[in-house]
């Protein structure tokens, strides 16, 4: 565990660096557990006299990209009408470690037309959850089984997910559709599931 704690700490005051000499206002980040980490920079560097106040300093500039995009108001281009019923899958890192669950699903419901769906057992894993479905992925695959069934029981036009990770889970599974939500460069489904699937790039398009 010490050798995680330093190796976490060398990459969180290079990051922070790095950061600091581009001068900006926030760090936007499109990776559930990549911004919890760094939101929790911190708290990891607080016993470290040199660089405790800088990483607090930048903790408290990340956002996830949901969370940026809610700050900036209402959208300036009209929004199209889209008949959809979406369903919305929380990332664990999104919604249990940064406690974001709200800005996606505005984002969402600011698209006229939309109809968000209520998951059942909406705070379950889909199995990704970082590196878990590599070192557990028996765990992992009953995780994702589940989670794929709860979606489907819902009949949604399309899956909506605001982390690469659950968007590639849900992807490999034949849940109804699959989109990354608040994404700017979002991850495709498999080509097999890409005639079903949309991404937010779509959206913009014909939203």
């Amino acid at each position: 565990m010490p050798a995680v704690s330093t190796m976490r700490g060398v990459s969180a005051r290079s990051t922070i660096a790095t950061f600091e000499r581009a001068g900006v206002d926030r760090v936007a980040v499109n990776a559930a557990g990549c911004g919890s980490s760094m939101k929790e920079y911190g708290q990891l560097l607080a016993d470290d006299p040199k660089w405790a106040d800088r990483a607090r300093a930048f903790s408290a500039r990340v956002r996830d990209i949901s969370e940026l995009v809610s700050e900036l108001g209402e959208p300036r281009a009209v929004r199209n009408p889209l008949r959809l019923r979406v369903a919305y899958q929380d990332a664990c890192h999104l919604a249990h470690a940064q406690g974001v669950r709200q800005p996606p699903r505005d984002l969402l419901r600011s698209i006229p037309g939309i109809e968000l769906l209520n998951l059942p057992e909406a705070d379950i894993c889909c199995g990704s959850a970082g590196i878990y479905n590599l070192v557990e992925p028996d765990t992992a695959e009953q995780l994702g089984d589940r989670k794929a069934r709860l979606i489907d029981s819902t009949r949604p036009d399309i899956v909506a997910t605001a982390n690469p990770g659950c968007t590639l889970a849900a992807a490999r599974r034949r849940v109804t559709c699959c989109a990354p939500v608040a994404d700017p460069s979002p991850h495709r489904a498999p080509r097999r599931f890409a005639a079903r699937c949309r991404d937010l790039e779509h959206l913009n398009r014909i939203v």
